[in-house]
């Protein structure tokens, strides 16, 4: 059997967009087979996996999630096993997520426990969003656990820390989509033509308003524009024009503020320069919203019973659709330090293969634990 650290670098090679982990489910199966099978239930749904551990006396079932998915980013480390799909990259440190899951369901498939235990291999967590889905699927109706518990790799912690909190730990966000469509023309003749990179420009500055000025000061909100692409030559005004970006916010109340302050300023752009526009809200993600008891049973857990270094830490604006479970089953999520001077969705993420180790003893020491209490 290969070193989780090898079959973390395995997986590494071959990041997949959501909804397309076709290579990424076989591997995971492909290892999955090689474990004992008496106490195994395996399960597909979509490009996603659910394994049953069956527990020796089962009283409840523990559900533990990872992501499995890439992103569409041209990996720039010096790995000797970097991506070899190009133009997709774990930079997200799911190919950890997976690895670490790996680790803990070898251990209790050779070493049962009480309880049930539902490893749960999500697809398609960057988007367009496997957890909702996943959710509310049949199969995960019948094997629906009573707890859950997923992690996430943290670049800015050292390895051998966790970090977490009770309530919210990460935000509530959205995608962001805008198209404009207007009248094209020659760049000598504007005023035969309506410019979609002129009225972009104009609503891009307005967005940056929203948080300054309709948001709660006391509140948290963040509209991100990364993305526009507008027209098709340096002399041909442009037609059209798309904007993307991302909104997070802190409460679901700014949120619904936000998008509505957007809405009204593109009707404003829509007036301003007699085009059309369209919004999508592409993936929406809920709040990571954290158990407290449950929560503050495992820090002191962490705290009293293993080597590892606890920091309860602040709420994040980072997405994550574990939220939607957190929403449906008690539950929680912690940060894993990694220590990496590039962040997350950085084409040069190299995330300490050391934090793998710690994640699966963590882990194996808290779900046992967690069965007999």
């Amino acid at each position: 059997m290969p070193s989780f650290v090898e079959i973390r670098r395995q997986l590494h090679q071959i990041p997949e967009l959501g909804f397309q982990e076709f290579k990424t489910q076989k591997f995971l199966l492909d290892y999955i087979k090689t474990l004992p099978q008496e106490r195994l239930e395996i399960h597909r749904w979509k490009t996603g996996i659910l394994v049953k551990v069956h527990g020796v006396r089962p009283k409840r079932t523990i559900g533990y999630r990872t992501d499995i998915d890439g992103l569409p980013i041209f990996e720039e480390t010096s790995y000797a096993f970097k991506s070899l799909h190009e133009g997709k990259m774990h930079a997200c440190g799911h190919d950890l997520h997976m690895t670490i899951a790996l680790g803990v369901l070898t251990h209790f498939a050779e070493h049962p426990i009480d309880d049930n235990l539902l490893f749960i291999f999500q697809p398609a967590e960057e988007g367009p969003g496997g957890a909702k889905p996943m959710l509310e699927s049949d199969i995960f109706s019948q094997l629906k656990p009573d707890m859950i518990i997923a992690l996430h790799i943290a670049p800015e912690y050292p390895v051998g820390t966790v970090a977490t909190k009770e309530g919210l730990l990460f935000a509530n966000t959205s995608e962001l989509f805008i198209d404009l469509k207007g009248k094209g023309g020659h760049a000598a003749y504007p005023h035969h033509a309506n410019d979609m990179v002129v009225a972009a420009s104009y609503l891009v500055t307005q967005l940056q308003s929203i948080v300054a000025r309709n948001v709660d000061p006391l509140d948290s909100a963040v509209v991100t524009i990364g993305k526009i692409t507008g027209g098709t030559k340096q002399n041909i005004i442009a037609e059209q024009a798309r904007i993307e970006g991302t909104i997070r916010t802190l409460s679901l109340a700014s949120m619904e503020k936000v998008k509505s302050r957007i809405e009204s300023m593109v009707r404003g752009i829509e007036a301003s320069f007699e085009c059309e526009a369209l919004i999508d809200y592409g993936a929406n993600y809920r709040q990571v919203f954290n158990e407290s008891k449950l929560t503050r049973e495992f820090m002191e857990f962490v705290q009293t019973e293993t080597n590892v270094n606890l920091i309860e830490c602040r709420e994040a604006m980072t997405g994550e659709d574990f939220g939607y479970f957190l929403d449906e089953i008690p539950g929680f999520m912690f940060w894993l330090g990694v220590d990496c001077e590039y962040g997350l969705h950085h084409a040069k993420l190299k995330p300490d293969e050391g934090a793998i180790d710690v994640a699966i003893s963590t882990l194996v020491s808290y779900l046992t634990w967690k069965s007999n209490h």
